[in-house]
């Protein structure tokens, strides 16, 4: 289905959520055909805060709002569908737009799989029933079913499509870019030069996948890496976990703006508990490009301000390979909690692979190091 026909047949004038690739139509028609705008699309931090933006808005207009998010982000939209939109509590309709990771008997990565398995059973937990959308959908039947729910959202419920792979469709193709020009895997590759023997725990998405490819790329093994493949914004907390366990091993975390934006408080609990041996370091393009590349609010954030704040003992941004190796230099030699904003462009290999092990082999690797070190 053209996604323009299938956001004509909801007759929703707001939209705000968390991209994902498989809703990437969907997405990139809204950031054509109205960007970032206030009274129309919000690019939240999780999926949390954007059924609490869905509050807002229907509490000051009266009228439904739509929520979309990949399948990964049911959790973090339980807490308000169940405590402040559901009808025991405020009574606030909304529309879940959820793209179908993992759907059953689809190939898809690892950390897809028992979330698709247990997507609709969620919504139907959550009294949220909900309309599968495939590629054979028809607008007229979004249109129907709209009708349908019609009362069910005056009543002050929610519903939810689920979007199958393929089924909206986008004729344009979206270009995002910013103005740096460090390249991440470049950055990656560095930061694995300068680690040496340490322990690297790397971010949701192409982060991950690169530091697999570096690894490969100059033979080393694995072991010292955990590829947080999903879970995305707690790699940090991962990290101070490993760190605060095992203080003689200095712990590398490497983030993502959006990551971390998802959870930002894990700043705070990482700066109160001040491990001395771990380097967080943030690639930041402003962007959410494992799923496409729509922007973040990154540009509006002082993260090395944000650090500091929380309790880093050093934070600095750095936008060249020049700066980056001195403070590499720099960081391998002290022992205190350091913040590195990595400002980087858009973008990777067209080539660029998937980790070959499987997260079970990933995980006893990692440990088998820690405990043999």
């Amino acid at each position: 289905m053209e996604v323009k026909a299938f956001v004509d047949a909801l007759k929703v004038d707001f939209f705000t959520g968390v991209p994902d690739s498989q809703l990437k139509a969907l997405c990139d028609y809204l950031m054509d055909s109205c960007g970032i705008h206030p009274q129309k699309h919000i690019i939240a931090a999780n999926e949390g805060n954007c059924a609490a933006l869905a509050a807002g808005y229907h509490l000051a207009t009266g009228k439904l709002p739509a929520v979309y998010l990949q399948n990964s982000g049911e959790g973090n939209i339980i807490n308000p569908a169940a405590s402040l939109l559901n009808r025991k509590v405020y009574g606030i309709p909304c529309l879940f737009i959820v793209g179908w990771r993992g759907e059953p008997g689809v190939h898809d990565e690892p950390q897809h799989i028992y979330q698709g398995e247990v997507t609709l059973r969620l919504l139907e937990d959550m009294q949220i029933p909900a309309f599968v959308v495939g590629p054979d959908t028809r607008a007229e039947e979004i249109r129907r079913q709209m009708e349908e729910w019609s009362g069910w959202f005056e009543e002050g419920n929610q519903a939810a499509f689920v979007v199958r792979k393929g089924a909206l469709e986008y004729g344009k193709k979206a270009v995002y870019r910013n103005d740096f020009s460090m390249l991440r895997e470049e950055v990656i590759r560095r930061i694995v030069s300068a680690a040496e023997g340490d322990i690297i725990v790397s971010t949701t998405g192409k982060a991950s996948r690169e530091l697999f490819e570096v690894r490969e790329a100059l033979g080393q093994g694995h072991q010292r890496d955990l590829l947080t493949v999903g879970s995305m914004g707690h790699s940090s907390s991962i990290a101070l976990g490993l760190a605060l366990q095992k203080p003689e091993k200095r712990v590398w975390c490497l983030d993502g703006d959006g990551a971390a934006l998802m959870h930002m408080g894990a700043l705070a609990v990482v700066g109160a508990s001040r491990p001395a041996n771990l380097v967080h370091i943030l690639f930041n393009n402003q962007a959410h490009e494992s799923v496409g590349g729509m922007p973040t609010v990154s540009a509006a954030v002082d993260w090395p301000g944000i650090a500091r704040a929380c309790g880093y003992e050093a934070a600095e941004t750095v936008e060249d390979y020049g700066r980056l190796e001195q403070l590499l230099r720099a960081v391998k030699g002290e022992r205190r909690l350091t913040f590195l904003e990595v400002r980087c462009g858009i973008g990777s290999r067209k080539d660029l692979g998937r980790p070959t092990t499987t997260p079970w082999e990933n995980k006893r690797a990692f440990m088998s190091y820690l405990a043999t070190e």
